[in-house]
């Protein structure tokens, strides 16, 4: 095997939490049975390609601080396979089961649509063949329609119908290296589906022409024998002032408005969740309970700055109450946890981009075997179900379920003088029990 930057690192293990070693897996241990199957098969890690192997470290301020060998001048498909031997020496490596691309990352653009596309598949045919070497799968692809110029006012929902169409050839070709690299998964996210301003924008026309693409894509699925799920990633801001796929909620709408409610599910970004004014686990609550939770991004956001910044996670309090949603909502089935985050631009070395998934890894480990603890000691969920016993029987349980008409209801309150008085939401003791078993339960 070809020699490169991540060649020489030992492959991380799971040593415990007693270990000091840095390199070690305190948490994952992948084998470890939790609620019937291992937690590999729980949690389903992902590393990107893009974050991991394509970003430069350059931000809204500053330029590249991070170079490695397939960034330097040269052939552009010979680099793009240097980069797809470190790519899968990085997943050895780390021992985590899946990645995730985008078409841009692995292939480089060409001249033309066709030269871009031919180029496309001549990386999609060389990751096949890593993969016959590698034990690492593809978790999900994905088009990048957002980095190009062509794109600036949108891709599905551009003006141009030619943009439409070039979006559409791309998506599909995607879409077929997805199914030829075995992924569980097709997600579709809209960088710049959206508008910077109204006073040059059709709404109306722009959320047709996303439908439209929408259902082309679902049907292109089921024509070409795809078993993966079709997924949208929502995002309510940045870099355009309003995405149409706002957040969860924004997207079961549209696909809702469209019929596409049973075909399509939401990947959910810890970051994109914060942007919009939610919080993680607010968003997997609400695909929970809409269901069409499908995959996850995992990432954080800085507080203090406000656009996307794609941070590694840690905080454990977050990742746990995401986690306990996440299992409530039925679990990841096809999906999974992909690391959709990226090193600081001073963490430049290969050795950085290893301490950052590891660390990412073990807290999402460790937060879920309390997630799991939580649920199976059912303390918390005994709390839940008590403070809203009364709806699950009698005349409550007939209301619920529209048995009286409104003025049915006002005739039984009525006569009944109810006179409801306040019961306490024990927000306090229940914040100390998750705390407790957050923070000082062993798991």
């Amino acid at each position: 095997m070809p020699e490169t930057i991540f060649s020489h690192f030992e492959t991380v293990k799971f040593e415990g939490p007693s270990s000091d070693k840095a390199l070690a897996y305190q948490y994952y241990d992948a084998e470890r049975v939790v609620m019937g199957k291992p937690l590999k098969d729980h949690l389903r890690f992902a590393v990107a390609y893009w974050h991991s192997l394509a970003m430069s470290g350059t931000d809204p301020f500053g330029g590249p601080t991070i170079n490695r060998p397939w960034m330097a001048a040269g052939d552009p498909i010979a680099q793009a396979k240097v980069k797809a031997d470190a790519a899968f020496e990085l997943f050895r490596v780390l021992d985590l089961p899946f990645y995730c691309f985008h078409d841009a990352d692995m292939a480089p653009a060409g001249e033309s649509l066709a030269d871009t596309l031919k180029n496309f598949h001549t990386m999609a045919d060389y990751l096949a063949e890593k993969m016959e070497t590698y034990s690492t799968k593809l978790l999900w692809g994905t088009a990048n329609l957002f980095s190009h110029p062509r794109f600036m006012a949108g891709a599905s929902t551009n003006p141009d119908p030619q943009v439409f169409a070039w979006c559409a050839a791309t998506v599909k070709n995607c879409m077929d290296v997805t199914k030829q690299l075995g992924g569980s998964n097709y997600v579709l996210w809209g960088g710049r589906e959206g508008y910077e301003t109204l006073l040059n924008t059709d709404m109306k026309q722009e959320l047709e022409q996303m439908g439209r693409l929408l259902t082309l894509v679902v049907e292109y699925k089921h024509k070409i024998g795809f078993d993966g799920q079709i997924l949208i990633e929502p995002k309510p801001k940045e870099p355009t002032s309003h995405q149409y796929d706002f957040d969860t909620a924004t997207v079961y709408g549209f696909l809702k408005k469209f019929g596409l409610e049973k075909e399509v599910r939401v990947n959910l970004e810890a970051n994109h969740a914060t942007l919009a004014g939610h919080s993680f686990e607010h968003e997997i609550a609400t695909a929970g309970a809409l269901g069409i939770l499908g995959s996850l991004d995992i990432n954080r956001g800085d507080a203090l700055l406000g656009w996307d910044t794609d941070q590694f996670p840690n905080d454990l309090w977050t990742m746990t109450m995401s986690m306990y949603h996440t299992i409530k909502a039925g679990g990841l089935g096809k999906g999974g946890c992909n690391f959709d985050a990226k090193v600081r631009r001073q963490s430049f070395t290969p050795e950085d981009m290893i301490h950052a998934h590891v660390g990412g890894a073990d807290l999402c480990a460790r937060a879920f075997l309390t997630a799991a603890k939580l649920i199976e000691d059912g303390k918390y969920d005994a709390i839940l179900d008590e403070r809203y016993a009364g709806w699950k029987s009698g005349h409550a349980a007939d209301m619920l379920a529209g048995k009286f008409s409104l003025e049915e209801i006002e005739k039984m309150a009525l006569e009944r003088k109810i006179n409801p008085e306040p019961k306490s939401g024990k927000q306090e003791q229940i914040e100390n029990l998750l705390a407790r078993a957050i923070y000082t339960d062993k798991i």
